[in-house]
Protein backbone atom coordinates (compact mmCIF):
# COMPACT_ATOMS: atom_id res chain seq x y z
CA UNK A 1 0.00 0.00 0.00
CA UNK A 2 1.37 3.41 -1.15
CA UNK A 3 0.05 7.02 -0.91
CA UNK A 4 0.84 10.17 -2.99
CA UNK A 5 1.14 13.49 -0.46
CA UNK A 6 0.98 17.00 -1.63
CA UNK A 7 2.95 19.10 0.60
CA UNK A 8 5.08 21.90 -0.10
CA UNK A 9 3.89 22.77 -3.54
CA UNK A 10 5.31 18.54 -4.11
CA UNK A 11 3.84 15.27 -4.72
CA UNK A 12 5.59 12.78 -2.70
CA UNK A 13 5.19 9.01 -3.16
CA UNK A 14 5.24 7.28 0.48
CA UNK A 15 4.73 4.02 2.26
CA UNK A 16 3.77 3.43 6.01
CA UNK A 17 7.54 3.30 8.00
CA UNK A 18 9.47 5.50 5.45
CA UNK A 19 11.46 8.45 6.47
CA UNK A 20 11.08 11.87 3.64
CA UNK A 21 12.57 15.00 3.78
CA UNK A 22 9.71 17.57 3.01
CA UNK A 23 9.58 21.52 2.91
CA UNK A 24 9.38 23.10 6.76
CA UNK A 25 6.25 21.68 9.07
CA UNK A 26 5.28 23.59 11.80
CA UNK A 27 5.50 21.45 14.90
CA UNK A 28 8.24 20.02 17.20
CA UNK A 29 10.32 16.65 16.93
CA UNK A 30 8.17 14.00 18.17
CA UNK A 31 4.26 15.79 16.79
CA UNK A 32 2.22 13.97 14.93
CA UNK A 33 1.11 15.22 11.66
CA UNK A 34 -1.42 14.35 9.55
CA UNK A 35 -1.19 15.00 5.76
CA UNK A 36 -4.18 14.75 3.06
CA UNK A 37 -3.10 11.91 0.27
CA UNK A 38 -4.12 13.13 -3.06
CA UNK A 39 -3.60 8.92 -4.18
CA UNK A 40 -3.97 5.83 -2.17
CA UNK A 41 -3.25 2.25 -3.98
CA UNK A 42 -3.80 -0.46 -1.82
CA UNK A 43 -2.29 -3.68 -1.81
CA UNK A 44 -4.92 -5.43 -4.79
CA UNK A 45 -3.67 -2.32 -6.85
CA UNK A 46 -7.15 -0.78 -6.76
CA UNK A 47 -6.51 2.90 -7.04
CA UNK A 48 -8.60 5.64 -4.81
CA UNK A 49 -8.59 9.28 -5.87
CA UNK A 50 -10.29 12.22 -6.04
CA UNK A 51 -13.76 12.95 -4.04
CA UNK A 52 -13.32 8.90 -3.38
CA UNK A 53 -10.62 9.40 -0.51
CA UNK A 54 -13.45 10.93 1.95
CA UNK A 55 -11.85 11.35 5.59
CA UNK A 56 -8.54 9.48 4.57
CA UNK A 57 -5.14 11.03 5.97
CA UNK A 58 -2.08 9.95 6.36
CA UNK A 59 -0.32 10.32 9.98
CA UNK A 60 3.18 10.73 10.32
CA UNK A 61 5.81 11.58 13.04
CA UNK A 62 7.92 14.72 12.55
CA UNK A 63 11.49 13.26 13.34
CA UNK A 64 14.08 16.62 12.71
CA UNK A 65 14.39 19.74 11.14
CA UNK A 66 17.61 20.79 9.55
CA UNK A 67 18.47 23.02 6.09
CA UNK A 68 19.25 21.84 2.55
CA UNK A 69 22.52 22.11 0.71
CA UNK A 70 23.49 25.77 -0.07
CA UNK A 71 22.75 27.00 -3.20
CA UNK A 72 24.74 30.01 -4.52
CA UNK A 73 23.19 32.90 -6.27
CA UNK A 74 25.15 35.09 -8.90
CA UNK A 75 24.34 37.53 -11.09
CA UNK A 76 26.07 39.55 -13.30
CA UNK A 77 25.12 42.66 -15.93
CA UNK A 78 27.95 42.54 -18.90
CA UNK A 79 29.85 45.88 -18.87
CA UNK A 80 28.47 47.61 -16.06
CA UNK A 81 30.52 46.32 -13.14
CA UNK A 82 27.41 45.13 -11.55
CA UNK A 83 27.62 41.99 -10.07
CA UNK A 84 25.52 40.22 -6.94
CA UNK A 85 26.86 37.06 -4.91
CA UNK A 86 24.44 35.34 -2.09
CA UNK A 87 23.08 31.88 -1.53
CA UNK A 88 20.11 29.93 0.16
CA UNK A 89 19.71 27.12 2.51
CA UNK A 90 16.26 25.96 2.25
CA UNK A 91 14.25 24.61 5.34
CA UNK A 92 13.33 20.71 5.22
CA UNK A 93 11.42 18.45 7.76
CA UNK A 94 12.48 14.94 7.94
CA UNK A 95 9.30 12.67 8.53
CA UNK A 96 8.61 9.50 9.26
CA UNK A 97 5.29 7.82 7.52
CA UNK A 98 3.17 6.26 10.68
CA UNK A 99 0.13 4.94 9.02
CA UNK A 100 -2.16 5.35 5.80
Amino acid sequence: MYAVIATGGKQVRVEPGQEVQVEKLDGDVGASVSLTPVLVVDEDGGVVAGKDLGEREVTATITGHDRGKRIRVFTYKNKSRQHKRRGHRQHRTTIRIEGI
